[in-house]
């Protein structure tokens, strides 16, 4: 099955909206194209479980089969306290409460815009 490319700012809203569908809280997109060479942009939230967060993790992985994306690299699945979904132009933190209270990439990266992406009342 061909599937059509999407670009990485779309991937990125799109997984913003998914994680969010999987009851994640605090769903932040930084655009960070004019900040690092590593990443356009950066998807972080939080899990309320490790369960939750495994889940998270593995409907972000099966979303990007469908556009041909797979994680470059992939950390944290085990314990599931901070995930970590490596797809080169966008880096996916998954994070429990307190692990991302304690690294606060949100404060690390405080200069980047943050993108809108909640679906309209209407989508």
């Amino acid at each position: 099955m061909d599937m059509a490319h999407i670009d990485s700012r779309a991937f990125a809203l799109e997984i913003a909206r998914l994680t969010h569908d999987y009851r994640s809280e605090n769903v932040v997109v930084l655009d960070l194209r004019e900040r690092c060479s590593f990443t356009d942009f950066l998807v972080i939230c939080s899990g309320t479980s490790d369960r939750q967060i495994r889940s998270v993790a593995d409907g972000v992985i099966e979303y990007g089969k469908r556009f041909g994306e797979r994680p470059y690299g992939l950390s944290g699945h085990e314990n599931a306290r901070w995930v970590v979904l490596d797809f080169i132009d966008v880096v996916v933190h998954i994070f429990s409460a307190s692990h991302r209270s304690y690294y606060d990439l949100e404060l690390l990266w405080g200069d980047a815009p943050r993108l809108e992406w909640a679906r309209s009342e209407t989508a």
